[in-house]
């Protein structure tokens, strides 16, 4: 049985223990990844984005006969996003960012302008060729 489970607990245990979770769950090694070697000499290192929260709460209610009614609880989460790789190879170390995909129909169209302004100029482009042959 959970020691939290054999004693009556205060707001303050609650928040205490989901620390303590959040702390086991996120260390240095979630941020900075361990190195992965590939076969042609190349070490990749993961770089992730970490987010979390928590959050507590507990009551008096109504004393009765039996004694006083208390309620409680506690909730944490946490979020691990990837963003970049550090590249080593042959002594050089490079940054390669990982993108997020785009979230919006706005974003996806700011994505796709450069695309769409190349097609255009080679389609100018051949018509003139056109136009002055």
């Amino acid at each position: 049985m959970d020691n939290m489970t054999e004693k009556k607990c205060s707001a303050a245990d609650l928040m205490r223990s989901a620390m303590d979770k959040i702390r086991e769950m996120v260390d240095t090694n979630t941020i900075v990844g361990q190195p992965i070697n590939t076969p042609d000499g190349v070490t990749l290192i993961p770089i992730s984005k970490v987010s979390f929260g928590f959050g507590g709460g507990g009551g008096d209610y109504v004393k009765s006969v039996k004694g006083d009614k208390k309620g409680g609880g506690g909730a944490a989460g946490v979020n691990i996003d990837p963003v970049a790789f550090l590249v080593i190879k042959d002594g050089v170390t490079r940054v390669l960012p990982v993108a997020a995909p785009p979230m919006t129909a706005l974003d996806r169209v700011i994505e796709m302008a450069p695309d769409l302004i190349d097609k255009v100029e080679n389609f100018l482009d051949k018509k003139k060729e056109k136009e002055t042959v």
